[in-house]
C-alpha cells in the first residue's frame, strides 16, 4: 500500500484579510508534495476544526495576524480534544512575538513560525511527515 502525503490545513481565522504568506506557504508545501487545503479567508474557530476533521489533516496551519494567536490556538486546541481529534497538531504562523513562544508551545501548539524563512517552514513539515510514516 502506497503511503499517503502529508495533508495539511492552512486556515485564517477570524476578520484578519491579509492572506499572502498563507497562499504563499501552501504553494510551498505542495510543491514540497503534501496534500494541502486553504480554508479561504475570514474562517470561524469551528468551522476550520471541522474542515480539520472532516478532511482528515495531520496538522491544521493557523495563519495569525492579528494578535488572537494565543486565544485562538487554545480554542481550537479545545474543540480538537473535544472531538476526539487530538491528533491532530497545530501550528502558528504569522505576526507571533517571540515573547509569546513559549506559551503557544505550553497550550500544545507543535510549532510556531513568526517570520521563519520558507525554507524551514517546509523543512520542519517534511520531518513531520518523516515521523508519521509519510
Amino acid at each position: 500500500m502506497a503511503k499517503r502525503p502529508l495533508k495539511v490545513l492552512i486556515g485564517k481565522p477570524g476578520l484578519d484579510g491579509h492572506d499572502r504568506g498563507a497562499k504563499v506557504v501552501t504553494r510551498a508545501l505542495m510543491d514540497a508534495g503534501m496534500e494541502v487545503v486553504y480554508s479561504g479567508l475570514h474562517c470561524s474557530l469551528e468551522n476550520l476544526v471541522i474542515m480539520a476533521v472532516d478532511e482528515d489533516v495531520d496538522i491544521l496551519g493557523l495563519s495569525l495576524l492579528n494578535g488572537a494567536h494565543v486565544s485562538y490556538s487554545q480554542k481550537i486546541i479545545n474543540m480538537l480534544r473535544d472531538r476526539g481529534a487530538e491528533d491532530i497538531a497545530v501550528t502558528v504562523g504569522g505576526n507571533i512575538p517571540l515573547a509569546d513562544y513559549e506559551e503557544l508551545k505550553k497550550i500544545g501548539v507543535l510549532e510556531v513560525f513568526g517570520n521563519a524563512s520558507l525554507s524551514k517552514v517546509v523543512a520542519f513539515f517534511e520531518k513531520e511527515a518523516e515521523k508519521k510514516g509519510h
